[in-house]
């Protein structure tokens, strides 16, 4: 007796049957923008996130505290996860607040660990500087530095930069612009999902 996945997977390969290629064929090549390198490819990420409605700046590496203090709202509740690479200044450090407690807190600070150029999109494994997914997803404002020689070209080199974490099995967390969805009728609404508001400081 046939199942019903066996008669579909029949329908499949037959409808393959002209099709050339055998599937341990290599795919072909995805295609991609011509590489940019230096400030230009720093440049290009800094014009893709301002395209998702994520405030942007850049500074250098001994600007870097004050450019975040700056980026604050004053008397602000702020909180950074353990091991951030930088001073914020009357910020709580996170050890395991719930996400009740992480709900009254003004705004997050944390550092990222690869920015993709092409799709403005920053990617968070979840080390050192950090922390935790959820302390990225609760507070409403996200302050997040990028150090511009973590900026990649696209996708493809991202996935390269983190194949240790994804080989570990750590979670990933992909931000392109705040947090946003749109109801029946198109009418965009912020920080349904996450923080309403971004703020990419890009350092170096």
């Amino acid at each position: 007796m046939t199942s019903a996945r066996d008669e579909i997977l029949g329908r499949v390969r037959s409808a393959l049957s002209d099709v050339s290629g055998a599937p341990g064929d290599a795919l072909p090549e995805s295609p991609r923008r011509a590489p940019l390198t230096g400030e230009a490819l720093v440049d290009h990420f800094a014009e893709r996130v301002a395209d998702y409605r994520a405030v942007v700046e850049r500074c250098s590496a001994a600007d870097l505290e004050a450019t975040v203090a700056a980026a604050l709202p004053d008397g602000a509740s702020v909180v950074v996860p353990p091991g951030l690479g930088f001073e914020v200044v009357g910020a709580a450090v996170d050890h395991g607040m719930t996400a009740a407690e992480l709900d009254k807190v003004d705004a997050v600070v944390t550092e990222a660990r690869v920015g993709v150029a092409e799709t403005g999109t920053i990617v968070l494994d979840h080390g050192p500087g950090q922390g935790r997914r959820v302390l990225t997803l609760v507070p409403d404002r996200h302050v997040c530095v990028v150090r511009a020689d973590q900026v990649v070209l696209d996708v493809p080199d991202a996935v390269v930069v983190l194949r240790a974490s994804i080989g570990d099995g750590r979670a990933l967390t992909w931000i392109s612009g705040p947090s946003a969805t749109s109801d029946i009728e198109l009418d965009r609404v912020e920080g349904v999902h996450g923080p309403r508001n971004l703020h990419v400081i890009i350092a170096g």
